[in-house]
């Protein structure tokens, strides 16, 4: 491997402008390719980042070039079959969540990077906050004692997205995958991605249907809110609730409690597109007993002025020079992929269903 990362990026949409921003401050990383179905945009997208890259207008002409990886940036419905083309030519991939539409679509993506010298991470920059990191330190250091209960989750007052967000043909699901996936991975990473066994939810989309709330009313047919009981092994359950639209102004913190102490986290930010873990921590509070006494301590945050964007493509870039595994494997993201699945059956279903992992593997833990 020389020296230099040879990267292209499939996909020219909004997030993308974020991916080449963040390849252009790394110097071991070269954006020299990008790729759009959309005849015009590959060139346009490179003129407007003043890139030196070649546009193309079939990914597959890109993934024939020497590059090392690319960020895949496309709409939601194209994550499965650009992964799995990417991963068959041998490259490095960096997804843009969420995962997949389907969970067999997960499973193959899985599979794809377990034969391919390519890997697969996805792309969760909240990781990377040293806040997130801390919570994850606090419930796996045994000072909760047997965690049996998280709630997790948040909600926007107002914050419904368009495009290709809120139609299931592309999307595959609407604030679940947008932003629940977010809240989901903070949960499960803080408690090493437990096996989930069974799921029993409801989702709604009072808002987005309405055109007193949502301009594209006629075009959305996905949820804008759910919430879900979830049961893994262990005797552990999580209570999972997200919404892009409500009548509140909030949904609560994150919260996890054990047999020994309890930990509350708040979301970071206000107004009307906050209140949901794509972001930071606000703030933490540990619950504990102390020489028989009720005691509340606050834990206090760690500043820093870390660019958590930057830091998930750096770590790519730099996990591909280092022959590091992936930062955020497949094999974790597959597990909240099953329980996005399972949420959307049992809310159609209307009863508790069953959750169904045949892939699960040693890799499949926190990091």
């Amino acid at each position: 491997m020389t020296s230099e990362i040879r990267i292209g990026i499939i996909g020219t949409g909004g997030i993308a402008h974020a991916h080449a921003r963040a390849y252009k401050q790394i110097p071991s990383a070269a954006i020299v390719g990008v790729a759009d179905i959309v005849p015009g945009k590959a060139a346009g997208f490179v003129a407007a980042e003043q890139l030196e890259a070649e546009p193309y207008t079939d990914h597959r002409e890109l993934l024939s070039t020497d590059i090392d990886g690319v960020s895949i940036c496309a709409p939601n419905a194209a994550h499965h079959r650009l992964t799995i083309d990417a991963l068959r030519a041998g490259k490095h991939v960096l997804l843009e969540k969420p995962m997949s539409v389907t969970l067999d679509e997960a499973i193959e993506m899985v599979e794809a990077a377990r034969v391919s010298p390519g890997m697969l991470t996805i792309g969760f920059q909240p990781r990377y906050d040293p806040n997130m990191k801390l919570v994850q330190e606090i419930v796996q250091s045994g000072q909760l004692g047997n965690v049996y209960y998280v709630e997790t989750g948040g909600g926007r007052r107002r914050g419904m997205p368009g495009g290709t967000f809120i139609r299931k043909e592309l999307a595959g699901a609407g604030a679940m995958a947008d932003i629940g996936c977010y809240s989901l991975d903070m949960a499960l990473n803080a408690l090493g991605y437990p096996k989930p066994v069974s799921v029993s939810a409801y989702t709604s989309n009072h808002f987005g249907t309405n055109p007193k709330y949502h301009p594209e009313a006629d075009r959305f047919d996905v949820e804008d809110f759910g919430v879900a009981m979830v049961r893994f092994e262990r005797d552990l359950v999580l209570q999972f609730k997200i919404s892009w639209a409500m009548h509140m102004d909030t949904l609560g913190a994150t919260m996890f409690l054990g047999s020994e102490g309890g930990l509350k986290v708040t979301p970071h930010g206000t107004g009307n597109w906050s209140g949901v873990w794509d972001g930071s921590v606000g703030s933490m509070t540990l619950y504990h007993d102390l020489m028989g006494l009720q005691t509340q301590t606050p834990v206090p945050a760690i500043a820093h002025q870390k660019d958590l964007f930057l830091e998930k493509v750096r770590d790519f870039a730099d996990a591909i020079r280092e022959g590091r595994p992936a930062p955020i494997p497949g094999e974790q993201i597959l597990i909240q992929q099953a329980i996005i699945d399972g949420v959307l059956r049992s809310s159609e279903q209307r009863r508790e269903v069953a959750i169904e992992l045949p892939l699960l593997g040693d890799s499949a833990g926190a990091s």
